[in-house]
Protein backbone atom coordinates (compact mmCIF):
# COMPACT_ATOMS: atom_id res chain seq x y z
CA UNK A 1 0.00 0.00 0.00
CA UNK A 2 1.44 3.41 -0.99
CA UNK A 3 2.05 5.61 2.20
CA UNK A 4 -0.84 8.41 0.05
CA UNK A 5 -3.27 5.04 0.60
CA UNK A 6 -2.28 4.23 4.27
CA UNK A 7 -2.24 8.11 5.88
CA UNK A 8 -6.31 7.67 5.71
CA UNK A 9 -6.23 4.74 7.53
CA UNK A 10 -3.79 5.43 9.82
CA UNK A 11 -6.04 8.60 11.10
CA UNK A 12 -8.58 6.58 11.34
CA UNK A 13 -6.48 3.53 13.55
CA UNK A 14 -5.60 6.81 15.65
CA UNK A 15 -8.99 8.01 15.98
CA UNK A 16 -10.28 4.52 17.41
CA UNK A 17 -7.02 4.51 19.58
CA UNK A 18 -8.35 8.11 20.95
CA UNK A 19 -11.89 7.18 21.78
CA UNK A 20 -10.39 4.06 23.01
CA UNK A 21 -8.26 5.72 25.52
CA UNK A 22 -10.99 8.00 26.59
CA UNK A 23 -13.61 5.44 27.14
CA UNK A 24 -10.66 3.93 29.02
CA UNK A 25 -9.58 7.05 31.32
CA UNK A 26 -13.43 7.71 31.74
CA UNK A 27 -14.22 4.09 32.99
CA UNK A 28 -11.50 4.74 35.24
CA UNK A 29 -12.73 8.17 36.29
CA UNK A 30 -16.30 6.68 36.44
CA UNK A 31 -14.81 3.68 39.04
CA UNK A 32 -13.03 6.08 41.26
CA UNK A 33 -15.51 8.24 41.66
CA UNK A 34 -18.12 5.36 42.22
CA UNK A 35 -15.59 3.90 44.82
CA UNK A 36 -15.18 7.20 46.63
CA UNK A 37 -11.22 7.59 45.97
CA UNK A 38 -9.92 10.41 46.79
CA UNK A 39 -13.19 11.99 48.52
CA UNK A 40 -11.81 14.35 51.53
CA UNK A 41 -13.70 15.22 54.78
CA UNK A 42 -12.47 18.26 56.69
CA UNK A 43 -11.55 18.18 60.20
CA UNK A 44 -10.97 20.60 62.81
CA UNK A 45 -6.98 21.81 63.11
CA UNK A 46 -6.30 21.69 59.03
CA UNK A 47 -6.82 17.55 59.38
CA UNK A 48 -8.54 15.21 56.93
CA UNK A 49 -9.55 12.28 56.36
CA UNK A 50 -9.01 11.05 52.35
CA UNK A 51 -10.59 7.52 51.00
CA UNK A 52 -7.41 6.27 49.21
CA UNK A 53 -7.96 3.44 47.34
CA UNK A 54 -7.23 0.57 49.69
CA UNK A 55 -7.51 2.32 53.18
CA UNK A 56 -8.69 5.74 55.07
CA UNK A 57 -5.73 8.16 55.08
CA UNK A 58 -5.84 10.57 57.76
CA UNK A 59 -3.42 14.02 56.94
CA UNK A 60 -2.73 16.02 59.69
CA UNK A 61 -0.56 17.54 58.00
CA UNK A 62 2.22 15.79 59.58
CA UNK A 63 2.45 12.18 58.18
CA UNK A 64 0.05 10.40 57.41
CA UNK A 65 -2.11 7.67 59.37
CA UNK A 66 -4.08 5.02 57.95
CA UNK A 67 -6.22 1.86 57.99
CA UNK A 68 -6.89 -0.71 55.91
CA UNK A 69 -10.36 -0.41 54.48
CA UNK A 70 -10.64 -4.02 56.37
CA UNK A 71 -10.16 -3.16 59.80
CA UNK A 72 -12.80 -0.27 59.35
CA UNK A 73 -15.24 -1.47 61.77
CA UNK A 74 -17.87 0.95 62.51
CA UNK A 75 -18.02 4.89 61.35
CA UNK A 76 -20.53 7.14 62.71
CA UNK A 77 -21.63 10.58 63.09
CA UNK A 78 -22.95 12.52 66.35
CA UNK A 79 -23.53 16.41 66.01
CA UNK A 80 -20.03 17.54 64.93
CA UNK A 81 -17.84 15.02 65.23
CA UNK A 82 -17.06 11.95 63.48
CA UNK A 83 -16.22 8.33 65.48
CA UNK A 84 -14.33 5.60 63.28
CA UNK A 85 -14.31 2.30 65.36
CA UNK A 86 -11.28 0.03 63.50
CA UNK A 87 -9.29 -2.78 64.15
CA UNK A 88 -5.93 -2.54 65.66
CA UNK A 89 -3.05 -5.34 65.22
CA UNK A 90 -1.85 -4.95 68.50
CA UNK A 91 0.65 -7.99 68.22
CA UNK A 92 1.23 -10.75 65.84
CA UNK A 93 -1.58 -13.25 67.65
CA UNK A 94 -3.59 -10.17 68.83
CA UNK A 95 -6.25 -7.56 67.07
CA UNK A 96 -7.83 -5.33 69.53
CA UNK A 97 -10.45 -2.63 68.70
CA UNK A 98 -9.43 1.30 68.94
CA UNK A 99 -11.37 4.43 67.70
CA UNK A 100 -10.24 7.58 65.86
CA UNK A 101 -13.08 10.55 67.16
CA UNK A 102 -12.24 13.88 65.24
CA UNK A 103 -13.87 17.23 64.81
CA UNK A 104 -15.61 18.43 61.71
CA UNK A 105 -14.21 21.71 60.54
CA UNK A 106 -16.41 24.45 60.85
CA UNK A 107 -18.64 25.49 57.51
CA UNK A 108 -17.03 27.98 56.59
CA UNK A 109 -13.92 25.91 56.63
CA UNK A 110 -15.36 22.98 54.88
CA UNK A 111 -16.32 24.15 51.31
CA UNK A 112 -13.81 21.56 49.39
CA UNK A 113 -14.63 18.45 51.57
CA UNK A 114 -17.89 16.06 51.43
CA UNK A 115 -20.33 16.53 53.09
CA UNK A 116 -19.82 14.50 55.99
CA UNK A 117 -22.97 12.06 55.53
CA UNK A 118 -21.76 10.95 52.27
CA UNK A 119 -18.21 10.20 53.56
CA UNK A 120 -19.69 8.44 55.93
CA UNK A 121 -22.30 6.25 53.68
CA UNK A 122 -19.40 5.87 51.25
CA UNK A 123 -16.61 5.17 53.45
CA UNK A 124 -18.95 2.12 54.63
CA UNK A 125 -19.52 0.76 51.43
CA UNK A 126 -15.79 0.81 50.88
CA UNK A 127 -14.86 -0.85 53.96
CA UNK A 128 -17.57 -4.00 53.94
CA UNK A 129 -17.95 -4.24 50.11
CA UNK A 130 -19.93 -7.21 49.61
CA UNK A 131 -20.35 -8.16 52.87
CA UNK A 132 -22.91 -7.65 55.11
CA UNK A 133 -22.46 -5.14 58.43
CA UNK A 134 -23.82 -5.82 61.56
CA UNK A 135 -24.36 -9.37 61.30
CA UNK A 136 -26.59 -11.26 63.59
CA UNK A 137 -24.57 -13.95 65.23
CA UNK A 138 -26.29 -16.91 67.34
CA UNK A 139 -23.22 -17.90 69.65
CA UNK A 140 -22.48 -21.82 70.85
CA UNK A 141 -19.48 -21.40 73.47
CA UNK A 142 -18.33 -24.53 74.49
CA UNK A 143 -15.66 -24.09 77.96
CA UNK A 144 -14.75 -27.08 77.08
CA UNK A 145 -12.74 -27.01 73.88
CA UNK A 146 -9.61 -28.21 73.74
CA UNK A 147 -6.77 -26.90 76.46
CA UNK A 148 -9.89 -24.14 77.90
CA UNK A 149 -10.16 -20.50 78.15
CA UNK A 150 -12.98 -20.54 75.56
CA UNK A 151 -14.70 -18.24 78.10
CA UNK A 152 -11.56 -16.03 78.57
CA UNK A 153 -11.10 -15.40 74.82
CA UNK A 154 -14.83 -14.72 73.66
CA UNK A 155 -15.02 -12.16 76.75
CA UNK A 156 -11.65 -10.14 75.53
CA UNK A 157 -10.64 -11.15 72.67
CA UNK A 158 -13.59 -11.46 70.24
CA UNK A 159 -16.66 -9.93 72.11
CA UNK A 160 -15.34 -6.25 72.25
CA UNK A 161 -14.69 -6.72 68.14
CA UNK A 162 -18.16 -7.31 67.75
CA UNK A 163 -19.53 -4.86 69.59
CA UNK A 164 -17.09 -2.01 68.23
CA UNK A 165 -18.83 -3.50 64.57
CA UNK A 166 -22.09 -3.26 65.92
CA UNK A 167 -22.67 -6.96 65.67
CA UNK A 168 -25.96 -8.15 67.22
CA UNK A 169 -24.85 -11.11 69.46
CA UNK A 170 -27.11 -13.81 71.38
CA UNK A 171 -24.15 -15.90 73.44
CA UNK A 172 -25.01 -19.38 74.62
CA UNK A 173 -22.61 -21.59 77.40
CA UNK A 174 -22.49 -25.14 76.44
CA UNK A 175 -23.34 -27.52 79.03
CA UNK A 176 -23.30 -30.68 77.55
CA UNK A 177 -21.95 -32.78 74.64
CA UNK A 178 -24.31 -33.01 71.71
CA UNK A 179 -26.22 -29.31 72.95
CA UNK A 180 -25.26 -27.39 69.83
CA UNK A 181 -26.90 -30.12 67.78
CA UNK A 182 -30.17 -29.42 69.67
CA UNK A 183 -29.73 -25.55 69.39
CA UNK A 184 -28.98 -25.36 66.08
CA UNK A 185 -31.82 -28.08 65.09
CA UNK A 186 -34.23 -25.70 67.18
CA UNK A 187 -32.96 -22.39 66.82
CA UNK A 188 -35.27 -19.94 64.91
CA UNK A 189 -33.15 -19.19 61.84
CA UNK A 190 -34.87 -15.82 61.10
CA UNK A 191 -33.44 -14.31 64.04
CA UNK A 192 -29.29 -14.68 62.97
CA UNK A 193 -27.18 -14.36 60.17
CA UNK A 194 -24.76 -17.22 61.07
CA UNK A 195 -24.58 -19.63 64.09
CA UNK A 196 -21.02 -19.30 65.19
CA UNK A 197 -19.20 -21.70 67.21
CA UNK A 198 -16.60 -20.23 69.76
CA UNK A 199 -14.93 -23.97 70.71
CA UNK A 200 -12.87 -26.83 68.78
CA UNK A 201 -13.68 -28.31 64.88
CA UNK A 202 -16.59 -30.53 67.43
CA UNK A 203 -19.25 -27.78 67.90
CA UNK A 204 -19.33 -26.82 63.83
CA UNK A 205 -19.47 -30.56 63.25
CA UNK A 206 -22.36 -30.41 65.73
CA UNK A 207 -24.47 -27.35 64.38
CA UNK A 208 -24.13 -28.81 60.52
CA UNK A 209 -25.88 -31.95 61.96
CA UNK A 210 -28.50 -29.93 64.10
CA UNK A 211 -29.40 -27.98 60.65
CA UNK A 212 -29.47 -31.62 59.11
CA UNK A 213 -31.82 -33.06 61.73
CA UNK A 214 -34.78 -30.13 60.62
CA UNK A 215 -37.38 -31.25 58.56
CA UNK A 216 -36.40 -28.27 56.23
CA UNK A 217 -32.75 -29.32 56.75
CA UNK A 218 -31.98 -28.70 52.91
CA UNK A 219 -33.08 -25.13 53.12
CA UNK A 220 -31.40 -24.86 56.44
CA UNK A 221 -28.01 -25.81 55.33
CA UNK A 222 -28.04 -23.51 52.12
CA UNK A 223 -29.48 -20.22 53.92
CA UNK A 224 -27.91 -20.63 57.45
CA UNK A 225 -24.13 -19.73 57.42
CA UNK A 226 -22.23 -21.46 59.97
CA UNK A 227 -18.54 -19.54 61.24
CA UNK A 228 -15.96 -20.84 64.24
CA UNK A 229 -14.33 -18.82 66.95
CA UNK A 230 -11.02 -21.08 67.23
CA UNK A 231 -10.83 -22.10 70.51
CA UNK A 232 -9.87 -25.80 70.28
CA UNK A 233 -7.09 -28.01 69.41
CA UNK A 234 -7.13 -28.33 65.10
CA UNK A 235 -8.94 -25.50 64.87
CA UNK A 236 -9.63 -26.79 61.19
CA UNK A 237 -12.64 -24.70 60.14
CA UNK A 238 -10.74 -21.35 61.20
CA UNK A 239 -7.48 -22.02 59.44
CA UNK A 240 -9.12 -22.61 56.28
CA UNK A 241 -11.74 -20.10 56.41
CA UNK A 242 -10.23 -17.63 57.89
CA UNK A 243 -6.29 -18.17 57.56
CA UNK A 244 -5.85 -18.01 61.32
CA UNK A 245 -6.40 -19.87 64.28
CA UNK A 246 -6.11 -16.53 66.46
CA UNK A 247 -9.81 -15.92 67.87
CA UNK A 248 -9.18 -12.24 67.59
CA UNK A 249 -8.13 -12.66 63.92
CA UNK A 250 -10.99 -15.24 62.75
CA UNK A 251 -13.62 -12.51 64.43
CA UNK A 252 -12.54 -9.75 62.37
CA UNK A 253 -12.13 -12.25 59.36
CA UNK A 254 -16.44 -12.93 60.20
CA UNK A 255 -17.27 -9.58 60.73
CA UNK A 256 -16.07 -8.82 57.22
CA UNK A 257 -16.68 -12.16 55.84
CA UNK A 258 -19.38 -13.34 52.99
CA UNK A 259 -21.44 -15.92 52.86
CA UNK A 260 -20.22 -19.14 50.71
CA UNK A 261 -21.19 -22.26 49.68
CA UNK A 262 -19.35 -24.71 50.80
CA UNK A 263 -19.53 -29.14 50.11
CA UNK A 264 -20.87 -31.17 52.67
CA UNK A 265 -20.43 -35.11 52.98
CA UNK A 266 -22.99 -37.53 54.05
CA UNK A 267 -21.10 -40.11 55.88
CA UNK A 268 -23.18 -43.31 56.79
CA UNK A 269 -22.30 -45.92 59.15
CA UNK A 270 -24.69 -48.50 60.79
CA UNK A 271 -28.39 -47.05 60.34
CA UNK A 272 -26.74 -43.74 61.31
CA UNK A 273 -26.36 -40.81 58.08
CA UNK A 274 -23.88 -38.33 59.57
CA UNK A 275 -23.15 -34.68 57.93
CA UNK A 276 -19.36 -34.32 57.90
CA UNK A 277 -17.37 -30.98 57.12
CA UNK A 278 -14.12 -31.61 57.41
CA UNK A 279 -13.20 -35.16 57.21
CA UNK A 280 -12.99 -38.72 57.66
CA UNK A 281 -10.08 -41.09 58.65
CA UNK A 282 -9.17 -44.25 59.79
CA UNK A 283 -5.37 -45.73 60.63
CA UNK A 284 -2.95 -44.01 62.21
CA UNK A 285 -4.05 -40.26 61.95
CA UNK A 286 -7.55 -41.48 63.68
CA UNK A 287 -5.69 -42.84 66.34
CA UNK A 288 -3.49 -39.92 66.86
CA UNK A 289 -6.38 -37.71 66.95
CA UNK A 290 -8.99 -39.82 68.90
CA UNK A 291 -6.32 -41.73 71.20
CA UNK A 292 -4.63 -38.75 72.81
CA UNK A 293 -7.97 -36.98 74.24
CA UNK A 294 -6.48 -37.71 77.30
CA UNK A 295 -4.00 -34.90 76.33
CA UNK A 296 -6.25 -31.66 75.30
CA UNK A 297 -4.27 -29.60 77.30
CA UNK A 298 -1.41 -29.83 75.47
CA UNK A 299 -3.43 -28.33 73.02
CA UNK A 300 -2.48 -29.24 68.80
CA UNK A 301 0.96 -30.82 70.30
CA UNK A 302 -0.88 -33.66 71.39
CA UNK A 303 -1.30 -34.81 67.29
CA UNK A 304 2.44 -34.83 66.97
CA UNK A 305 3.13 -36.96 70.25
CA UNK A 306 0.78 -39.30 69.41
CA UNK A 307 2.15 -39.55 65.97
CA UNK A 308 5.56 -40.36 67.07
CA UNK A 309 4.39 -42.48 69.82
CA UNK A 310 2.72 -44.94 67.16
CA UNK A 311 5.15 -44.53 64.00
CA UNK A 312 7.65 -46.64 65.68
CA UNK A 313 4.98 -49.64 65.60
CA UNK A 314 5.00 -49.55 61.59
CA UNK A 315 1.10 -50.33 62.49
CA UNK A 316 -0.85 -51.30 58.96
CA UNK A 317 -4.50 -51.24 58.69
CA UNK A 318 -6.07 -53.76 56.60
CA UNK A 319 -9.86 -52.96 54.62
CA UNK A 320 -11.26 -53.33 51.73
CA UNK A 321 -12.14 -50.08 49.40
CA UNK A 322 -14.44 -49.25 46.62
CA UNK A 323 -13.68 -45.77 45.50
CA UNK A 324 -15.44 -43.25 43.02
CA UNK A 325 -12.73 -41.97 41.62
CA UNK A 326 -12.47 -38.80 39.62
CA UNK A 327 -9.28 -37.60 39.45
CA UNK A 328 -6.45 -39.99 39.89
CA UNK A 329 -3.03 -38.11 38.59
CA UNK A 330 -1.78 -35.74 40.90
CA UNK A 331 -0.70 -33.15 37.66
CA UNK A 332 -4.27 -33.46 36.53
CA UNK A 333 -5.52 -32.66 39.97
CA UNK A 334 -3.03 -30.09 39.95
CA UNK A 335 -4.81 -28.43 36.42
CA UNK A 336 -8.11 -29.20 38.43
CA UNK A 337 -7.44 -26.83 41.08
CA UNK A 338 -6.36 -23.83 38.61
CA UNK A 339 -9.41 -24.68 36.68
CA UNK A 340 -11.05 -23.98 39.76
CA UNK A 341 -9.04 -21.89 41.98
CA UNK A 342 -9.73 -18.50 40.03
CA UNK A 343 -11.67 -16.19 41.51
CA UNK A 344 -13.80 -15.80 38.10
CA UNK A 345 -14.64 -19.33 38.88
CA UNK A 346 -15.44 -19.50 42.10
CA UNK A 347 -18.15 -16.94 42.00
CA UNK A 348 -19.85 -17.87 38.77
CA UNK A 349 -20.28 -21.50 41.00
CA UNK A 350 -21.45 -19.66 44.33
CA UNK A 351 -23.81 -18.29 41.99
CA UNK A 352 -25.11 -20.82 40.28
CA UNK A 353 -25.21 -22.44 43.77
CA UNK A 354 -27.03 -20.08 45.18
CA UNK A 355 -29.62 -19.80 42.48
CA UNK A 356 -30.45 -23.47 42.31
CA UNK A 357 -33.94 -23.83 44.32
CA UNK A 358 -34.52 -25.30 47.35
CA UNK A 359 -38.02 -26.28 48.59
CA UNK A 360 -39.31 -25.00 51.80
CA UNK A 361 -40.09 -28.37 53.09
CA UNK A 362 -37.43 -29.92 51.73
CA UNK A 363 -35.23 -32.48 53.68
CA UNK A 364 -31.64 -33.75 53.26
CA UNK A 365 -30.44 -34.53 49.44
CA UNK A 366 -31.44 -38.03 48.22
CA UNK A 367 -28.16 -40.53 48.61
CA UNK A 368 -27.27 -41.16 45.02
CA UNK A 369 -25.20 -44.79 45.90
CA UNK A 370 -27.70 -45.56 48.94
CA UNK A 371 -26.12 -46.41 52.56
CA UNK A 372 -23.64 -48.78 53.75
CA UNK A 373 -26.57 -50.80 54.42
CA UNK A 374 -27.51 -51.61 50.79
CA UNK A 375 -25.72 -53.50 48.26
CA UNK A 376 -22.40 -52.47 46.66
CA UNK A 377 -23.30 -49.52 44.39
CA UNK A 378 -23.21 -50.71 40.26
CA UNK A 379 -19.65 -50.97 38.98
CA UNK A 380 -17.96 -49.96 42.26
CA UNK A 381 -15.29 -53.00 43.34
CA UNK A 382 -14.03 -53.49 46.78
CA UNK A 383 -10.55 -53.83 46.44
CA UNK A 384 -8.58 -55.48 49.54
CA UNK A 385 -5.92 -53.00 50.86
CA UNK A 386 -2.93 -54.91 53.63
CA UNK A 387 -0.39 -52.05 54.11
CA UNK A 388 -2.41 -48.95 54.66
CA UNK A 389 -1.31 -47.16 57.43
CA UNK A 390 -3.03 -44.39 56.55
CA UNK A 391 -6.66 -43.68 54.96
CA UNK A 392 -7.70 -39.79 54.95
CA UNK A 393 -10.22 -38.24 53.35
CA UNK A 394 -10.98 -34.66 53.63
CA UNK A 395 -12.83 -31.69 52.58
CA UNK A 396 -10.98 -28.80 53.79
CA UNK A 397 -6.93 -28.09 53.22
CA UNK A 398 -5.91 -27.36 56.83
CA UNK A 399 -6.53 -30.13 59.44
CA UNK A 400 -5.00 -28.35 62.26
CA UNK A 401 -2.65 -24.89 61.82
CA UNK A 402 0.59 -26.76 60.88
CA UNK A 403 -1.70 -30.03 58.96
CA UNK A 404 -2.55 -29.03 55.37
CA UNK A 405 -3.11 -32.76 54.62
CA UNK A 406 -4.91 -31.70 51.33
CA UNK A 407 -3.41 -28.87 49.46
CA UNK A 408 -5.51 -29.43 46.52
CA UNK A 409 -8.92 -29.33 48.05
CA UNK A 410 -11.57 -26.72 47.17
CA UNK A 411 -14.74 -25.28 48.59
CA UNK A 412 -17.24 -26.00 46.41
CA UNK A 413 -15.79 -28.16 43.41
CA UNK A 414 -18.40 -31.79 44.24
CA UNK A 415 -14.98 -33.41 45.22
CA UNK A 416 -13.05 -34.94 48.13
CA UNK A 417 -9.58 -35.44 48.29
CA UNK A 418 -8.11 -38.58 49.25
CA UNK A 419 -4.68 -39.49 50.60
CA UNK A 420 -3.32 -42.70 51.49
CA UNK A 421 0.39 -43.68 53.00
CA UNK A 422 1.57 -47.15 53.77
CA UNK A 423 2.21 -47.92 56.81
CA UNK A 424 4.84 -50.37 56.45
CA UNK A 425 7.29 -47.70 55.49
CA UNK A 426 10.76 -47.64 57.17
CA UNK A 427 10.94 -45.32 60.01
CA UNK A 428 12.85 -42.60 58.85
CA UNK A 429 10.51 -42.42 55.62
CA UNK A 430 7.90 -42.12 57.52
CA UNK A 431 9.33 -39.28 59.44
CA UNK A 432 9.50 -37.74 56.44
CA UNK A 433 6.53 -38.37 54.94
CA UNK A 434 4.56 -36.66 57.90
CA UNK A 435 7.40 -33.61 57.79
CA UNK A 436 6.31 -32.90 54.53
CA UNK A 437 2.72 -32.14 55.58
CA UNK A 438 3.96 -28.94 57.68
CA UNK A 439 6.48 -28.11 54.74
CA UNK A 440 3.39 -28.79 52.49
CA UNK A 441 5.14 -30.77 50.58
CA UNK A 442 2.75 -33.68 51.02
CA UNK A 443 0.99 -33.82 47.88
CA UNK A 444 4.63 -34.28 45.85
CA UNK A 445 5.54 -36.77 47.91
CA UNK A 446 6.16 -40.24 46.14
CA UNK A 447 5.13 -42.21 49.13
CA UNK A 448 1.86 -40.21 49.06
CA UNK A 449 -1.10 -41.37 46.79
CA UNK A 450 -3.89 -37.86 46.54
CA UNK A 451 -6.66 -38.67 44.56
CA UNK A 452 -10.35 -36.74 43.43
CA UNK A 453 -13.18 -38.81 44.58
CA UNK A 454 -16.67 -38.40 44.91
CA UNK A 455 -18.14 -41.66 47.14
CA UNK A 456 -16.53 -44.35 48.53
CA UNK A 457 -16.93 -46.96 50.61
CA UNK A 458 -14.81 -48.39 53.26
CA UNK A 459 -15.04 -51.89 55.31
CA UNK A 460 -12.14 -52.52 57.95
CA UNK A 461 -11.31 -56.19 58.74
CA UNK A 462 -8.82 -58.47 60.72
CA UNK A 463 -9.42 -55.70 64.00
CA UNK A 464 -12.25 -56.22 66.89
CA UNK A 465 -11.61 -52.74 67.29
CA UNK A 466 -10.22 -49.40 66.11
CA UNK A 467 -10.47 -45.61 65.62
CA UNK A 468 -12.64 -44.33 63.27
CA UNK A 469 -12.76 -40.15 62.96
CA UNK A 470 -15.83 -38.30 61.40
CA UNK A 471 -14.17 -34.79 61.51
CA UNK A 472 -12.43 -35.53 64.18
CA UNK A 473 -15.38 -36.95 66.34
CA UNK A 474 -15.25 -40.58 67.18
CA UNK A 475 -16.74 -42.97 64.82
CA UNK A 476 -18.79 -46.63 66.18
CA UNK A 477 -15.75 -48.66 64.45
CA UNK A 478 -16.81 -50.87 61.74
CA UNK A 479 -18.11 -50.52 57.89
CA UNK A 480 -19.13 -46.91 56.86
CA UNK A 481 -20.06 -45.30 53.37
CA UNK A 482 -19.60 -41.52 52.26
CA UNK A 483 -20.52 -39.36 49.02
CA UNK A 484 -20.11 -35.44 48.78
CA UNK A 485 -22.93 -32.91 48.17
CA UNK A 486 -21.60 -30.22 45.92
CA UNK A 487 -22.40 -26.42 47.85
CA UNK A 488 -25.17 -27.76 50.28
CA UNK A 489 -23.35 -25.93 53.40
CA UNK A 490 -23.24 -22.09 53.65
CA UNK A 491 -20.32 -20.99 55.81
CA UNK A 492 -19.09 -17.32 56.92
CA UNK A 493 -15.45 -17.24 54.92
CA UNK A 494 -12.91 -14.54 54.61
CA UNK A 495 -12.69 -13.87 50.59
CA UNK A 496 -14.92 -16.95 49.11
CA UNK A 497 -12.69 -19.74 49.15
CA UNK A 498 -10.10 -21.66 51.56
CA UNK A 499 -7.49 -19.40 52.37
CA UNK A 500 -4.93 -22.50 51.55
CA UNK A 501 -2.34 -21.87 49.31
CA UNK A 502 -3.03 -24.86 47.08
CA UNK A 503 -0.59 -27.39 45.71
CA UNK A 504 3.25 -26.45 45.23
CA UNK A 505 3.76 -25.11 41.99
CA UNK A 506 0.08 -25.40 40.77
CA UNK A 507 -0.10 -22.42 38.69
CA UNK A 508 2.98 -24.21 36.47
CA UNK A 509 0.93 -27.10 34.99
CA UNK A 510 1.91 -27.77 31.60
CA UNK A 511 -0.39 -28.18 28.47
CA UNK A 512 -1.08 -31.80 28.74
CA UNK A 513 -2.44 -31.09 32.35
CA UNK A 514 -4.38 -27.96 31.27
CA UNK A 515 -6.13 -29.95 28.93
CA UNK A 516 -7.38 -32.19 31.39
CA UNK A 517 -8.20 -29.40 34.07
Amino acid sequence: MSPERAAPVLHFLDFLYRIYCFSSMNTEIDRKMDEGIGMLLLLEDKKKLTIGIEELELNEPAPKNSIPFYNVLWVELSNDQITIDYAHHASKTLIKPKKWVFTLAKDDESTSGTPAEIFVKTLMTRAYGNAQSQKRAYVLINPNSGPGGAIKQWETEVKPLFQAAKMQIDPVMLKHGGEAVELAQNADLSRYDTIMACSGDGTPHEIFNGLAKRPDAARALSTMPVSHIPCGSGNAFSCNLYGSHRPSFAALAIIKGVVTPMDLVSVTSGHNRIISFLSQTLGLIAECDLGTEHMRWMGSARFEVGVVQRMFKKKCYPFDLAVKVEIEDKGDVKAHYKHHASSTSLNHLAKKLDADPVAEDAGLPPLKYGTIQDDLPEGWELIPYDKVGTFYAGNMAYMSPDAPFFAASLISDGLMDLVTIDGDLPFFTAIKVLLDVEAEKLFDNPHVTYKKISAYRIIPRDQEDGYISIDGEKCPFGPFQAEIHQGLGRVISKSGKYEAAGPKNWDKVTLADRIHG
